[in-house]
């Protein structure tokens, strides 16, 4: 077994604080992913998993055993780094069973293992070539490679695709998901591209400034953020958000946004928002997708307004307006036939069905 266990983990250089009390619960077999942006403590907290930063405070834990003073290389772990670190003077093969030599590992189980492997990875007509007769895909492949022969407790990944182009960095979130089904070994990957985390992750750990602001499935992050912090880097395009106030007029509850423009708040969230009619520095959180053009059919808790696009963005199956509401500039999808026009006023609709009212003052979701 081997689950990964951070308590009350402190990392500061100096006296500046890069991680600050990090608490986590990484089960057997689990693929989490630290997303976060630059400066939030991810990289701090995988190097520290690793053994190669020390701890200031708290304990980090592998399989049980409390691993502080333990050095990386009795661990039991193996990291894919972003560089791929790869040994140019050896071919693939070598590079690959380079770890399993220095061990005293027999060479017919060597042989295996990495055979093994370089099957999963795809990458077996590759094995008498060197680092730089490959592609950046096919280094990454073999930086892999190198860690699932050793056969380790847990995977560590820091940042693996960034060198990658667009194109071949969804082809290799691809191949890393197919390996995780395959190779069920508990694996922390860190990224800073949201879209990787969502795609990759059975459960993403959301950093800032060296806290964790939320933990949790994908699906949980981008439906039922906690933070305004998570509501706005979980999704592309990001989370709308405007000012607002809260009215109350004959019981029931709407969202103000201008003088112009108000909705009725769904039902059934009357009991939670009640408390904060009146109240200042309130923000209405809605997604893109949640700002459409006007349709034959209505559905609950659907409201339809007028407004002048500013900008047309055509994405294929899909177009972006843009628009401003009191100040803030505000992003819609809508359908490519739409006839969305710079300039042009367009009827669109907002679901409220899927609004997030958020307290600007301390940054939570209501």
């Amino acid at each position: 077994m081997a689950q990964v266990t951070l308590r009350k983990v402190f990392k500061k250089y100096d006296e500046v604080p890069a991680v600050r009390g990090v608490d986590l619960d990484i089960a057997d077999k689990e693929f989490i992913v630290l997303v976060g942006p630059s400066g939030c403590g991810k990289s701090t907290t995988l190097r520290m998993i690793a053994g190669l930063e020390e701890i200031t405070g708290g304990d980090i834990a592998i399989g049980g055993n409390i691993v502080n003073d333990v050095p990386p290389k009795d661990r039991d772990i193996a990291m894919v780094f972003q560089n791929y670190a790869l040994y140019p003077h050896m071919n693939v093969y070598e590079n690959m069973s380079f770890g399993l030599k220095l061990k005293k590992t027999p060479k017919d189980e060597i042989d295996r293992r990495v055979k093994q492997a370089a099957g999963i990875l795809d990458i077996t007509e590759l094995l008498d070539r060197k680092p730089k007769q490959l592609s950046g895909g096919q280094r990454q492949r073999v930086a892999m490679g190198r860690a699932i022969v050793r056969d380790p407790k847990v995977f560590l990944f820091d940042e693996p695709l960034s060198n990658l182009d667009a194109k071949l960095r969804v082809q290799m979130r691809t191949e890393i998901k197919k390996v995780h089904q395959k190779v069920r070994t508990t694996t922390v990957y860190v990224t800073h591209d949201q879209v990787e985390a969502m795609t990759l992750a059975d459960r993403v750990v959301v950093m800032n400034a060296g806290l964790i602001e939320q933990v949790g499935t994908p699906n949980d992050l981008y439906h039922s953020p906690t933070t305004k912090f998570v509501a706005g880097f979980i999704g592309s395009p990001a989370m709308n958000f405007i000012p607002c106030q809260l009215d109350q007029a004959a019981g029931a509850l709407r969202v103000r946004l201008s003088d112009k423009l108000a909705f009725a708040v769904p039902e059934g969230r009357t009991a939670r928002y009640s408390a904060y009619v009146g109240k200042p520095n309130l923000v209405l959180g809605l997604r893109p997708e949640h700002i459409i053009e006007t349709r034959p059919h209505v559905e609950p808790n659907q409201h339809d307004f007028d407004q002048v696009i500013e900008v047309v963005e055509p994405m294929g199956m899909e177009t972006l307006v843009y628009f401003t509401i009191g100040g803030a500039e505000i992003c819609g999808r809508v359908n490519p036939n739409a006839n969305a026009m710079a300039g042009k006023s367009m009827k669109l609709r907002a679901d409220l069905s899927n609004m997030h009212l958020i307290d600007d003052t301390t940054g939570k979701v209501i």
